[in-house]
């Protein structure tokens, strides 16, 4: 194989996760000549409305998918937080590398944590599972809906437009910035997007080649917990537009998983854990699904999805 084509954003955050994939390509394979398509998905073209209202799975793959299905692209590199977990037939995530750190972070300008924000603080967050947890532990606060890129919303934090927002970890790392003060929101207090953290390489089931050429950059701890936590919200039926959080780590051969599900205001959270084995990963969270389902979860999903 001579040349690789690969399908991304073109937000900068977007671009680095798919620059660091050609990077480690070429690192390895340095004869190889690897190129980035970058397309406009709907998610980046409505930036008006908040994401839960806008609706639909996939809002930021569905372009890229396209792209891998007619042959512009061979491969895509994706936040897997954005992955839908059933994937266009004849595509597959056939990689995925190692996770960096998945939890949140509240950032400010003024207060050094989530106590000393003051009473009816602005804090700004598109997500409903930030905004139900966040409420959950600081019923006080209003919570605004911030939508953008993230080096936008940084920004806009210090512009003086909130008095703190909330962000991944990952991203921040990623994209090398700061602010005066982060404060980690991280398990178990606060649980994380579904796959937060970690990347996913799609591309056609039948590219046997790629499967050769990219094995290198599996992480099969990742896997395992990814593998877990999209299991959870597929047992849900969930995507970003309800408040859902899941996080699995693997340790001593064993995954640990965490998930839970929240009303918008924080005030009823049904959360349940288990553990199990790595290579059953996906059936462990699609059980503690069904475990919050049965224990409240199923009442407040219906009422979201009714009101939404």
């Amino acid at each position: 194989m001579k040349k690789i084509v690969i399908a991304t954003r073109g937000s900068k955050l977007a671009l680095w996760q798919a620059e660091h994939i050609r990077d480690r390509l070429i690192f390895r394979y340095p004869e190889l000549k690897v190129e980035l398509l970058k397309i406009k998905t709907r998610g980046d073209k409505i930036l008006d409305v908040p994401l839960a209202k806008v609706g639909g799975k996939g809002l930021f793959v569905k372009e890229i998918e396209e792209a891998l299905m007619d042959g512009r692209a061979d491969i895509a590199v994706h936040s897997m937080k954005d992955v839908p977990t059933e994937l266009p037939a004849g595509l597959k995530l056939g990689i995925i590398p190692e996770r960096e750190s998945p939890v949140d972070l509240l950032l400010s300008c003024k207060y050094k944590n989530l106590m000393e924000l003051p009473e009816k603080a602005r804090v700004g967050t598109s997500s409903l599972r930030r905004q139900a947890q966040l409420l959950h532990l600081r019923p006080d606060l209003e919570v605004v809906s911030l939508r953008g890129n993230l080096d936008t919303r940084v920004r806009k934090l210090k512009e003086g437009q909130f008095d703190a927002i909330i962000v991944a970890r990952a991203g921040m790392r990623r994209l090398g910035l700061t602010v005066d003060y982060e404060y980690e929101l991280a398990p178990p207090g606060f649980l994380p997007a579904v796959a937060q953290g970690a990347l996913g390489i799609e591309y056609a089931e039948d590219r046997h080649d790629l499967d050769e050429l990219l094995e290198f950059l599996d992480h099969a701890p990742t896997r395992f917990c990814v593998h877990a936590e999209r299991g959870f919200l597929h047992g849900l039926d969930g995507g970003c537009q309800v408040p859902i959080a899941c996080y699995a780590c693997y340790k001593d051969n064993q995954l640990h998983i965490s998930g839970l599900v929240a009303d918008l205001k924080g005030e009823r959270m049904v959360r349940r854990e288990r553990s199990g084995e790595p290579e059953e990963a996906s059936r462990l969270g699609q059980e503690l699904a069904q475990e919050v389902l049965k224990a409240g979860g199923k009442e407040i999903l219906e009422e979201l999805y009714g009101n939404l």
